[in-house]
């Protein structure tokens, strides 16, 4: 069984900082894509930021030069560092990723519980 374990998230003023981490744990192959969304109450869930096996990212505009994904391909984990964090940031993180169980299976997609971030003074 497949599990994706997101931590880091809380209660941060606004300007502040977080480092959100997913650690993917289980019996697979390998990961290539890993990243990070949210969903905000009342609204859909969307993409904050993906990075590919190799290391190329792409962020949403609402996060550029203020959020920065990276992954420990060796600890199979994910991470999210948020700084200058706005209210509007507020929302349930959740990590997602493409697993492959077997060399000889398709990759399928994984989500994690999700993690909460409230930026509020």
């Amino acid at each position: 069984q497949v599990q994706l374990v997101e931590s880091g998230g809380g209660l941060v003023q606004p300007g502040g900082s977080l480092r959100l981490s997913c650690a993917a744990s289980g019996s697979f192959f390998s990961i290539a894509d890993m990243g990070w969304f949210r969903q905000a109450p009342g609204k859909q869930r969307e993409l904050v930021a993906v990075i590919s096996s190799g290391g190329s990212t792409n962020y949403a505009d609402s996060v550029k030069d203020r959020f920065t994904i990276s992954r420990d391909n060796a600890k199979n984990t994910v991470y999210l560092q948020m700084n200058s964090l706005k209210p509007e940031d507020t929302a349930v993180y959740l990590c997602n990723a493409d697993i492959r169980r077997r060399s000889y299976t398709r990759t399928l997609n994984y989500w994690g519980q999700g993690t909460q971030v409230t930026v509020s003074s």
